[in-house]
């Protein structure tokens, strides 16, 4: 029995000694090497749609798409981070242009909300003037005024608000810790063949006590 055993090891080892451990190691440092120039490939091109972004951001132009792009990047890739360490601005993309144009354009929706209440409160004192002849007490045309411009401003907001919402303009999109790219598959294999190289160490050490 114990002759019959042997004999099995003895062909499973003849079977696969010729698969020397060298070949795992060479393997994991090949996609190893692929895995680092992945990487790096996933970096610059993150950097460079962000460049884009920016442009489009000074330039007032696809900023949408420039996001979308730069979003779709950073989501799908690994090493595709946006911040650059502890000190760095957080939330990393501050659209400084975006800002100022959508500040710009709530302070002029306000500038003609305020306007429009000077050109109602003209309307008022015309109309009261009219209404409430000069004869009568001053008390009950100010009384007019404040009815007429309070029926034609009820529902409306008493002040604009001109802050702009941070959502418009600061964005922060995190990267995957591992992503199914060609970075992310290479490191799996270079991963598992440092498995496969340790193991087929120990597993040929463990059949030559058995065998020999």
């Amino acid at each position: 029995m114990e002759t019959k055993t042997k004999r099995r090891l003895y062909r499973l080892w003849a079977r696969l000694r010729g698969i020397k451990p060298w070949y795992f190691l060479i393997l994991a440092l090949i996609s190893g090497i692929i895995c680092v120039v992945a990487l790096r490939a996933n970096n610059l091109k993150m950097v460079e749609l962000r460049t884009a972004l920016y442009q489009a951001d000074e330039q007032n132009g696809d900023v949408e798409g420039a996001l979308r792009e730069l979003r779709k990047q950073v989501y799908g890739h690994m090493n595709t981070g946006l911040s650059s360490g502890p000190q760095a601005v957080h939330p990393p993309i501050q659209l400084k242009s975006t800002y100022e144009r959508l500040l710009a354009a709530k302070q002029a929706g306000a500038q003609s909300t305020a306007s429009n209440s000077e050109d109602l409160y003209n309307q008022a004192q015309k109309y009261c003037e009219q209404a409430i002849p000069s004869g009568f007490s001053g008390s009950y045309r100010l009384s007019c005024i404040q009815s007429f411009v309070k029926q034609r401003t009820s529902g409306q907001s008493p002040a604009e608000d001109t802050s702009v919402p941070k959502a418009l303009y600061q964005f922060d999109f995190l990267s995957p810790r591992w992503s199914p790219d060609l970075a992310g598959w290479s490191l799996v294999v270079s991963v598992l063949s440092l498995f496969g190289f340790v193991a087929s160490l120990i597993f040929r050490r463990i059949m030559r006590r058995l065998v020999l």
